[in-house]
């Protein structure tokens, strides 16, 4: 299954760019069932899930269309100081997919969830990013690619990530494993490494995040 995310910097004028309980990751194992690949990036169709625990609902085709955009706007006395600048997006839709819990902030976080399911116990799906080398503007200029990194969290969580934080990195990037039957979810914050000084223009760039099983 794909989803995609496009990354934009604007840059114009100034220049812009386009009581507390230890919980860890989540991770919930699901019953084994009928084969199936299900990844949400951002806005997406969910899943039904059954409440206790046992199936999916079919909801038929769930692919959704949706490209969310990430982006930043760095005044012109900052650009190229090296320091991060956070970036927000577009996607209004931070609950799980799993049981609607307000899992990730919106608009700072982008949500990534999903899982593999088959009627054994013996599998493993990977989600890849497919990842271009640079953003690039209309005057053919270019920002790396691996100026955008992330961070990892989710509302409630402690323990460490089922999708880690990193640095995009062009071509295929794998980024996660979902062992067959369960649910993995976590939320995205992404930033402009802010380390050239370029021109002003808007670049844009998109990743197509990929969920596969063999």
């Amino acid at each position: 299954m794909r989803a995609s995310l496009t990354m934009i910097r604007l840059l114009s004028g100034l220049i812009a760019l386009g009581l507390c309980f230890d919980a860890p990751a989540y991770v919930v194992t699901i019953s084994p069932g009928v084969r199936a690949v299900y990844l949400r990036v951002g806005t997406g169709t969910s899943v039904t899930y059954n409440s206790n625990v046992t199936t999916f609902g079919n909801n038929g085709n769930a692919n959704n269309n949706t490209i969310n955009i990430v982006s930043v706007v760095v005044p012109a006395n900052v650009v190229g100081n090296g320091a991060n600048r956070a970036m927000t997006s577009n996607s209004s839709q931070g609950t799980s997919s799993l049981d609607s819990y307000a899992f990730c902030d919106v608009p700072a976080e982008i949500y990534i969830g999903g899982f593999y399911r088959l009627p054994g116990n013996s599998g493993t799906a990977t989600l890849t990013a497919t990842v271009p080398t640079s953003l690039t503007n209309s005057s053919g200029q270019t920002i790396p690619f691996s100026q955008i990194s992330w961070t990892s969290s989710g509302n409630g969580d402690t323990g460490a990530q089922p999708i880690l934080a990193g640095t995009f990195t062009p071509g295929s990037q794998t980024l996660a494993s979902f062992p067959v039957n369960t649910w993995r979810e976590s939320c995205h914050s992404f930033a402009y490494g802010n380390d050239a000084v370029v021109a002003a223009g808007t670049f844009t760039g998109q990743v197509t995040y990929t969920l596969s099983a063999p």
